[in-house]
């Protein structure tokens, strides 16, 4: 089995603030990790590190085999699909979503005058298809919903059939209804053989997609808690990754978190 990611006392600084404090980490080909923590744990820091779009100050952080500072990025980064909020904000609006999956191939957001073969197209449409967003083919990006826009940017990650896939919080912004679907698409990646490595960022442990294997806990930058999800999501993990006494239930494959509260008998 083959190392994805391989991180070694990697510590991210940006002037004064210590943004990841000697993080050391690794994930498997065949591993679907969940990176948890509250706002300003660090996590999109990491993944952004992951994706190959900062450098660590210290340590060292391979992907794909690779060594981050010893190899040109742009080779790196068509190899790792990748979806985030900044991504999302600079696909055009007009854009109709055929090309915005398809100028993935070219690792650009938005048509220009590069060309693709009619291959690239089948590959986009069958990607669509399969997040079950094959409908809006002929939409523009801009028409569709907070749901649908999550779809077609998970079909994008997919384009060049990435040996590492992370979604940076994709479900942030979605209603209840829009997020169990964006998990059960999560989930179908999660249990397919074929699928690439997988890392998922949330806030939240509802977001979590059956077939997961693996969690991580930050807070403050460093790591609370890392392994098989059977080991560590525990409510004494996550009440000291969030810093308030919490409750942790699991039914049907799914993760669910409240606050402890305090019963007083009167």
């Amino acid at each position: 089995m083959s190392t994805v990611l391989e991180l070694a006392d990697v510590t991210v600084r940006r002037g004064q603030a210590t943004l990841l404090d000697q993080v050391s980490w690794t994930v498997q080909e065949d591993e679907r990790w969940v990176i948890l923590g509250p706002n300003g744990a660090g996590k999109t820091t990491l993944v952004q590190l992951c994706s190959a779009q900062i450098h660590p100050t210290s340590g060292v952080a391979g992907i794909l085999g690779e060594v981050l500072g010893t190899v040109d990025v742009f080779d790196l980064r068509p190899r790792i699909g990748y979806t985030s909020a900044a991504v999302a904000e600079r696909i055009p609006r007009d854009e109709l979503v055929r090309d915005v999956v398809v100028s993935a191939s070219y690792g650009v957001v938005g048509r220009w005058r590069e060309h693709y073969d009619e291959l690239d197209h089948d590959r986009a449409r069958a990607l669509l298809v399969e997040v079950g967003a094959g409908k809006l083919l002929d939409r523009t990006f801009g028409t569709l919903s907070e749901g649908e826009r999550k779809r077609v940017q998970i079909a994008r990650s997919l384009m060049t059939d990435p040996e590492l896939l992370i979604l940076d919080e994709p479900a942030a912004g979605l209603d209840l209804g829009g997020r169990e679907d964006l998990v059960s698409t999560m989930t179908v990646l999660a249990n397919d053989a074929l699928s690439p490595a997988i890392v998922l960022v949330s806030h939240h442990v509802e977001e979590i997609p059956p077939g997961f294997t693996h969690a991580l806990m930050l807070r403050e930058g460093r790591v609370m808690a890392q392994g098989p999800m059977a080991e560590v999501m525990t409510a004494q993990n996550l009440t000291l990754t969030f810093g308030m006494s919490l409750m942790l239930t699991y039914e049907d494959g799914r993760y669910a978190a409240r606050r402890r509260t305090r019963r007083h008998v009167g």
